[in-house]
């Protein structure tokens, strides 16, 4: 395998596919809706009429995200300079990657 491929195989599983469902369509598929979510590491965007209501992740990705979040808030709320310092960028990355998400799904 050249190191190109493996550039790009890499590249291909750091942003998994995301799959688009009406409600009511996800609904009819639910368990493959899951079994993507969970195995394949794959989203559902859920669409509830036109626009993006909810999303079906894995419970990995959930907790990893409920725990970023809680770190930030730490580092936000912590004693040092240097903490409060870091919760502020990590909490502007996070602010930045919401209003890019924002602007895909328009």
């Amino acid at each position: 395998m050249t190191i190109a491929a493996i550039s790009y195989d890499l590249l291909m599983s750091e942003r998994p596919t995301v799959h688009r469902n009406q409600i009511a369509e996800a609904r009819n598929v639910l368990g493959e809706v899951i079994a993507r979510a969970r195995f394949a590491g794959e989203p559902t965007v859920l669409i509830n009429r036109g626009k993006e209501a909810a999303v079906i992740v894995s419970y990995d990705d959930y907790a990893t995200l409920r725990e970023l979040r809680a770190y930030v808030e730490e580092l936000e709320a912590g004693e040092t300079a240097d903490s409060k310092h870091k919760g502020r960028i990590l909490g502007e990355a996070l602010a930045i990657a919401k209003r890019r998400a924002a602007l895909d799904s328009s």
